[in-house]
């Protein structure tokens, strides 16, 4: 299975992107790419988005997810403005796997912290250095969007192999 990660952000968006073996115990995935997609906080959002839109498009294209995984959008920002431009960003990769029928999934940073580190409230060199290893990575995944991308590919990676042992362990 091949999963895209995405770590949503107006100026910086992170991408990761792994082939996860998802049919045995062992948890193997292996790292395909991973990357940023910038825009110009000068230029109007439309173009911003226009951008994010554009890149994620080729990169889809180039690698052909079966599916996407972002985290789930933080409703208590201090500022409600974050919230709404965030919300701009996650309907172009919304809009983007519906037409290209790619199915997304999201999940809360605290269960991506958990599923990577452990521990729900983690910090992001944690983080980092557990995508690291999971991968068998040569350096921790810089910038922070790009290991924030790969982590949540893990996250999901790691909850559909629980739940396929889960469902096993069951029919025996």
């Amino acid at each position: 299975m091949r999963i895209i990660g995405i770590d949503l952000g107006l100026e910086t968006t992170g991408y990761g992107i792994i082939d996860s073996i998802i049919d045995t115990d062992s948890g193997d995935c292996r790292f395909i790419d991973a990357g940023t997609v910038r825009t110009n906080r000068k230029e109007r959002m439309e173009h911003r988005l226009k951008t994010i839109y554009e890149e994620l498009d080729r990169i889809f294209e180039d690698f052909s997810p079966d599916i996407v995984v972002i985290e789930d959008l933080y409703s208590h920002y201090r500022h409600p403005r974050t919230a709404i431009i965030m919300g701009h960003a996650r309907g172009i990769v919304y809009l983007l796997a519906g037409v290209k029928e790619i199915p997304v999934i999201s999940y809360s940073s605290t269960k991506v912290k958990s599923s990577i580190v452990g521990y729900g409230r983690a910090g992001k060199a944690q983080v980092r250095k557990m995508v690291k290893g999971m991968l068998n990575l040569p350096e921790v995944p810089a910038p922070d969007d790009v290991s924030d991308a790969l982590a949540v590919a893990l996250c999901h990676a790691n909850a559909v192999r629980l739940r396929l042992n889960q469902s096993s362990s069951r029919d025996r």
